[in-house]
């Protein structure tokens, strides 16, 4: 346990994440069913509107899972403790996957599962910091993440504060200026504190993400930013472990980017092989069908 000054006063920070090269079976097995729990809420979700960005919170689970039940120091049942790690959903269309994660985490209460996207909810379509427990930032103009991510990093530097701040982003995020200026920012300032998660699902409003503007080499792009850089398989749990640990354990002065490839509709074969957009159609009676699939798989 260490401590850290905040504004006169002293924070507590728990150090309880794992420090190992290997992944214990344990460790997996864990995050196998935090996984699938994670992908049955966001199911559950999207049967209460009918709608909601689905595709994206199954391929994604796999990295939330290892974010919010391993990496990240947090107190469930208090969302602004000053110590903890924060995460930003620079993709505000993903809320339906963060709730998910946050419900499983036990940051959210699990009935207000049925709430969602309803008039004065806590779980709107897209993420409100204002009234959503353990909401960073609000969903908005996509792009706008990392840059807010930059700042807070500088301020828990400057305010000796060792929390870790996590941005997640999308591919199609990628395509803006403000992300780039962001990532040159970082690395100017070294900022070991700041670690950014890619979603690479290859998909975005306009169709594909490498049709609409084409990102590779995107590792060596990140690396000549000054970044230290991972690429791994999204949707492959002792993959996204290490890279999430060799992230918070890298010991030089520079910020850390993960890429994640990820498969739309991970867990759920008759959604991943469906044809692709921003926005996978689900038919009334395939929400139930897509539960019983992801039980008769359960780990």
């Amino acid at each position: 346990m260490q401590a850290s000054p905040q504004n006169g006063q002293t924070v507590e920070i728990e150090e309880t994440r794992l420090n190992t090269k290997d992944t214990p079976a344990a460790v997996l097995d864990a995050l196998l069913g935090h996984a699938y729990r994670i992908r049955r809420y966001a199911l559950r979700m999207g049967e209460v509107q009918g709608q909601g960005y689905i595709g994206q919170a199954l391929g994604y689970a796999d990295v939330l899972a290892v974010a919010y039940c391993h990496a990240m120091q947090l107190r469930p049942q208090e969302p602004d403790w000053e110590g903890r790690d924060r995460f930003l959903l620079s993709h505000g269309h993903y809320a339906i996957a963060a709730y998910a994660a946050m419900i499983e985490a036990g940051i959210i209460p699990e009935s207000e599962l049925e709430t969602y996207g309803s008039d004065d909810s806590r779980l709107p379509m897209s993420g409100m910091a204002t009234y959503t427990p353990g909401m960073e930032i609000s969903g908005g103009s996509l792009g706008q993440g990392l840059p807010i991510a930059v700042g807070m990093a500088l301020g828990l530097r400057h305010q000796g504060n060792p929390a870790f701040v996590y941005n997640s982003m999308s591919d199609g995020e990628l395509d803006e200026g403000s992300t780039w200026e962001a990532a040159m920012s970082a690395a100017h300032h070294g900022l070991g504190n700041l670690i950014c998660i890619v979603d690479i699902n290859n998909q975005q409003a306009d169709g594909p993400s490498t049709k609409i503007m084409g990102f590779e080499p995107l590792a060596d792009k990140w690396a000549s930013f000054g970044w230290h850089v991972q690429r791994v398989d999204g949707n492959h749990l002792p993959a996204v472990l290490r890279a999430f640990d060799t992230a918070r354990q890298l010991p030089d002065a520079k910020p850390r980017v993960i890429l994640c490839d990820t498969l739309m509709g991970k867990g759920v074969p008759f959604l991943e092989t469906r044809e692709k957009n921003h926005f996978i159609r689900v038919d009334p009676p395939e929400w139930q069908q897509a539960l019983d699939v992801l039980d008769a798989n359960r780990p």
